[in-house]
């Protein structure tokens, strides 16, 4: 059987340089160490897709690699005794698409220890709107529950807000009944971000450019998608005892801050990892995706391509033009 793919391979040279085409694999080239064959139905691109696709960063491990950490779709063969031919699956980080081969194919041989049963009312497209990147944002949602935050004690920012965290970051919250701030270097999405739940939008530039170790006491919580300078003031602006979550890092990797928030205000700095992220938190994760994300919220932040748009995509999500999700029909 042959099946289509987004391959990644890496040319040979002083400056090595990473190459993405839409090519015919067979079944046999598929990794060995999985013990379960999935049909994929959807994929998406993910920032760190777009990393992988352009190169930008050394997400990719290992040559050749099919990319896309995310994919959803139904079991054909398995001898995981957790699954069986015809289960509806969802598969997030575990380093697909980084050291084993991913889910911008047709095709995935994974580890059955690694994928989420498909919640009933979500079907694999859905699933596929939400992605890392909205399980990432459940899982920051989960993270303020957790710490005690509530919706009475005041406003909770958002960064990256126009981007695939941000927007279901701000869908949930809404839903959930926080007033939400959206952080965003798009400020003629204002409309559009409040229609998803946020109750104000502040340009990005706000929070981007240096600041003071203690600031103005303003936010009860943040969920950071952006990293650097922008997650800095985010938590030097906490108020006592509040909570920020890290999850991203598109303005950089970099921490230009100070202790002094969280050894004088007692502030909390949550970091959210996706791709390890133990099973039991997963599915809890996605089990509060199918309860409290609305479809139509989610319906407004997501596009659909087809596989051989998948590149340009990726370049786009990298040079920051694109807004909330893009499902990737494989099939197509």
């Amino acid at each position: 059987m042959t099946f289509r793919a987004l391959l990644l391979t890496q040319t040979d040279g002083d400056k090595p340089s990473t190459r993405a085409e839409i090519s015919t694999l067979q079944d046999d080239q598929l990794p060995a160490d999985g013990d379960v064959l999935v049909e994929i139905d959807y994929s998406t691109i993910n920032f760190k897709d777009g990393l992988a696709i352009t190169g930008r960063s050394p997400v990719v491990r290992k040559w050749p690699m099919v990319a896309g950490i995310d994919g959803a779709g139904t079991v054909l063969e398995s001898s995981n005794p957790r699954w069986q031919a015809g289960d509806k699956v969802v598969l997030n980080g575990y380093g697909v698409g980084e050291t084993h081969w991913g889910c911008l194919a047709q095709r995935a041989r994974l580890k059955g220890d690694w994928l989420v049963r498909l919640p009933e009312s979500l079907t694999t497209r859905q699933a596929m709107a939400i992605g890392t990147a909205g399980y990432t944002a459940m899982l920051s949602v989960l993270a303020l529950e957790a710490s005690g935050v509530r919706p009475e004690q005041g406003e909770v920012l958002v960064t990256g807000a126009s981007g695939g965290v941000g927007t279901i970051a701000i869908a949930l919250l809404g839903k959930l009944g926080y007033r939400v701030v959206a952080s965003t270097g798009k400020t003629g999405e204002a409309d559009f971000l409040k229609a998803l739940g946020a109750a104000d939008v502040i340009d990005r530039a706000e929070l981007s450019a240096p600041g003071k170790p203690l600031q103005k006491e303003r936010w009860a919580a943040a969920v950071d998608a952006v990293g650097s300078h922008t997650l800095v003031n985010a938590i030097a602006q906490v108020r006592y005892g509040g909570v920020v979550t890290a999850c991203g890092l598109a303005q950089g990797m970099d921490f230009p801050g100070s202790v002094a928030p969280f050894i004088l205000r007692g502030v909390t700095l949550h970091g959210i990892d996706s791709v390890m992220a133990p099973m039991a938190r997963r599915e809890q994760a996605w089990a509060r995706l199918a309860q409290d994300l609305e479809p139509d919220r989610l319906a407004a932040i997501t596009q659909e391509i087809g596989l051989a748009e998948a590149i340009e995509a990726g370049q786009r999500i990298i040079a920051g033009g694109m807004r909330g999700r893009v499902v990737v029909d494989v099939n197509r």
